[in-house]
């Protein structure tokens, strides 16, 4: 079968799996703040001390909306609004630091958003002053922040190192004027190369830039052009990901261009084909589906090491089996349950304020669970799972292998009784594999559209 009818014939709607179950197959029933603090503790018993915890701290506020984004935002120039979320956010983290019975560890710590560096140098300190007055610092950290080209000062790259932070994420998109004015995205070279320069010269060890294909009015020669100008400035990380067009989810924000003027399925596939081919070409490390790496950033030596992890902060360099979420809409992971903060600013303050957690979900994971839930990170991260012992195997396990049969057939997966390997041919199709294993999805398909196409 052609590279193309695989296309047509896998590319359907399906989850991105930074989590399992996924968001809309959680299971409120089971969930409740006592059950979400219990799990969340028994957690951090189990890893505080061995290998710390990650924490995401969601700064929502941008300037001007950006129509190819799916992020949770608020659109204002209103930079008073700082402080106040600020004192909200420190307030959430004091409740949980007075439910643990140590001070956290923090291996990894994300600032995403939104704009990070909507927000002043002076008052991102007040935020990070406030977080590790009340934990530790990992020896063997990681800390990142998603910054903007055009805003990223040299006061904030500094007073990020300042707080030991390694790591900054660009979001760059696409370099076409047409594709940037339609995606209300517009940013020069010249801007990112700068934001790029300062980083390394304020002592960054890993600049990633982030690029999107199956954008509006895009074509394969505008993947060419970003490619070629990306590396120019060889950036330590690419995040190479597929435009997820999901407008009966975002609303508005994503309607900012017509259905026709994006790239057909196959279109999209030749895109990210080219730009694929030029990484590789140009050195980096193909990671999970959608990450790039040169082989001296430390996601490369993750995925060398057998150690690379996902979850709702993408591809990570390691794994702590606890991950906290902080601030409007983000999301919290124990391992054994997942918790989501609600959606809308002035709630979440108030409710905060008021000395309530935030919470609006959630689910605990049972005991098949657990189970699928590490053959989908297997297959995400590795490319790969199997079932030799009792304890990886569940009941419908039968049934599974053989929807796999025509994945196999096509060359997608290798597999036998005991394992499956996903082929180089297989990689476009990495999630059509997980949904294979993906029980709750297989018992109740969507009534509606859920999920962006897979391809």
């Amino acid at each position: 079968m052609t590279h193309s009818a695989l296309v047509q014939k896998y590319n359907i709607q399906g989850p991105r799996y930074t989590s399992y179950p996924t968001v809309p197959y959680w299971d409120q029933d089971s969930f409740s703040e006592i059950a979400w603090k219990s799990s969340l503790l028994q957690s951090f018993r189990e890893s505080n001390s061995s290998e710390g915890i990650s924490l995401y701290i969601h700064l929502p506020f941008c300037e001007s909306l950006c129509t190819f984004c799916g992020c949770n935002k608020r659109i204002t120039k209103n930079h008073g609004m700082e402080v106040p979320y600020i004192n909200s956010v420190l307030k959430e983290w004091e409740m949980y630091c007075t439910l643990f019975p140590e001070k956290p560890v923090i291996r990894e710590l994300h600032l995403g958003g939104g704009t990070p560096t909507f927000f002043s140098a002076e008052n991102l300190g007040y935020l990070l002053e406030g977080i590790f007055k009340r934990a530790k610092r990992s020896k063997a950290s990681e800390f990142s922040f998603e910054g903007h080209p055009n805003n990223t000062s040299r006061e904030h790259l500094e007073l990020f190192a300042k707080f030991g932070f390694t790591r900054v994420s660009y979001g760059v998109q696409d370099y076409n004027p047409e594709v940037q004015k339609a995606i209300h995205r517009v940013q020069s070279y010249e801007n990112v190369l700068l934001a790029t320069q300062n980083a390394r010269e304020a002592g960054f060890t890993s600049v990633g830039h982030d690029i999107i294909f199956g954008l509006p009015f895009q074509t394969r020669n505008d993947i060419i052009y970003t490619m070629q100008r990306t590396l120019e400035l060889m950036p330590d990380r690419i995040a190479f990901y597929s435009y997820a067009h999901v407008p009966w989810i975002k609303g508005s924000g994503q309607r900012g261009f017509n259905e026709k003027d994006l790239p057909t399925a196959a279109e999209k596939r030749v895109q990210y084909e080219t730009g694929k081919q030029m990484l590789l070409n140009a050195g980096y490390v193909e990671i999970g589906m959608d990450h790039f790496a040169l082989k001296s950033d430390t996601l490369s030596m993750a995925l060398d090491n057998k150690t690379l992890h996902r979850n709702f902060m993408g591809y990570t360099a390691s794994k702590t089996q606890a991950m906290l979420g902080l601030g409007v809409s983000a999301i919290s992971d124990s391992w054994y349950g997942f918790a989501q903060n609600v959606k809308g600013v002035e709630e979440y303050q108030n409710l905060v304020n008021n000395g309530m957690l935030p919470l609006l979900r959630g689910h605990i994971l049972n005991e098949e669970d657990l189970i699928i839930r590490k053959h989908v990170l297997n297959i995400m991260c590795k490319l790969k799972t199997s079932w030799y012992t009792a304890d990886q195997t569940f009941q419908e396990l039968p049934d599974v292998l053989i929807s796999l049969q025509e994945m196999a057939d096509d060359g997608l997966i290798e597999r036998d009784s005991n394992y499956i390997i996903v082929t180089e041919k297989g990689r476009p199709f990495v999630r059509n594999v997980c949904m294979a294993f993906d029980l709750r999805l297989i018992r109740k398909k969507p009534d509606a559209k859920l999920f962006s196409m897979t391809v």
